[in-house]
């Protein structure tokens, strides 16, 4: 199968979607509270010594728009009201998604991250890694001063399931024979768990029933599976200067992403034989031929209907909730996201999480 030599034509700006107005809508009714969760967040620099506190401060200040950290105010606020045990719990699960970045940006000998240099770019990867490890400690410190346990729980159950997931993603490596059921077992652990527990704490802190929390807990990972795949199509999807990194690089590192196995599953069986061996040594940057084969197996718009399907059960799972602004925002939220994947091909506007 061979490349063509010409880089793949940028997709169109949609006008028509505002992706920031419309995630400001979304958190204004807890505006105060996210100011208050990067505060707590930032003021964690001071429980390190001294020397080390640069490199901290340099993990936690990432511009991104804490969508972890939201979630657990909206399910807060879904399921009764939001108070400080929740601003801690968002600072909780937000320290161990960067500590997740500063190991996958090691990982990745990634040198860039939100316009920054990375970790292990400015200082090695030894120093990023222990970064990393610091911040996991430090969030299961704070989750142990809560008076019940179940937090502290929750927290190192999720941090074992995320890292679980990146060992599994990485012993797949290009490993294009891993099918559909392999692929949703690494996302649901190594993305979709995170977003499971912000969205389970904020009832969990408000002492919700059982069944609100295992809810809240399904909305929380239909969201961040569905977020997941999104963000696997816009790299073989987007255009560029909007999807904020290069486009291939799941590819060139030999991830299986959903669009892939789509297409993997699609064709004759010589030609499937003859993808997995291009795909063997791929090296090229150019997507033209693969976007030609995707777009004729029409594996956008599958993956674009697991997005939905996965939204609407989100959805579904806080319907018996009461109709508050809480709910309204969470419902709201794969509303947006929907309409990010709708958009997908004049526009890919992926907030940084």
């Amino acid at each position: 199968m061979g490349v063509s030599s010409n880089n793949p034509p940028p997709r169109p700006v949609a006008p028509s979607f505002d992706g920031l107005k419309a995630w400001r809508r979304i958190i204004n009714p807890v505006r105060g509270f996210m100011d208050a969760s990067a505060s707590r967040l930032s003021g964690q620099v001071e429980e390190f010594e001294p020397e080390i506190r640069q490199y901290i401060s340099h993990a936690l200040n990432a511009q991104g728009k804490h969508l972890r950290p939201a979630l657990v105010a909206l399910s807060g606020l879904a399921t009764g009201s939001v108070n400080d045990g929740h601003t801690t719990a968002a600072a909780i699960v937000e320290m161990v998604h960067l500590a997740t970045l500063a190991h996958d940006d090691v990982m990745d000998d990634a040198q860039i991250r939100r316009s920054r240099p990375t970790l292990s770019a400015q200082w090695g990867s030894h120093l990023a890694v222990l970064v990393g490890d610091c911040l996991f400690a430090q969030s299961l410190r704070l989750a142990s001063e809560f008076p019940t346990t179940a937090v502290c729980k929750a927290v190192a159950s999720a941090t074992n399931t995320v890292c679980s997931g990146e060992i599994l993603q990485d012993r797949n490596a290009r490993n294009f024979d891993i099918t559909r059921e392999d692929y949703f077992r690494v996302i649901q652990m190594k993305t979709g768990e995170l977003f499971a527990l912000s969205a389970e704490l904020g009832g969990l802190l408000n002492n919700a029933p059982r069944p609100i929390q295992a809810g809240m807990r399904r909305y929380g990972m239909c969201l961040g599976t569905a977020y997941q795949i999104f963000d696997d199509c816009l790299d073989l999807f987007g255009e560029e200067g909007h999807a904020g990194k290069t486009l291939g690089s799941d590819i060139t590192k030999g991830k299986a992403t959903l669009p892939l196995l789509f297409l993997l599953e699609s064709g004759k069986p010589e030609e499937q034989a003859q993808l997995r061996a291009w795909l063997a040594i791929w090296e090229a940057t150019d997507l033209t031929r693969l976007r030609e084969r995707m777009d004729a197996a029409q594996c956008l718009p599958r993956c674009l209907e697991v997005i939905d399907n996965l939204l609407k059960d989100a959805r579904s799972s806080v319907s018996s909730l009461p109709d508050n602004e809480g709910r309204r925002s969470l419902e709201d939220l794969t509303l947006f996201l929907s309409a990010q994947a709708a958009a997908l091909n004049e526009s890919a506007r992926l907030p940084a999480a």
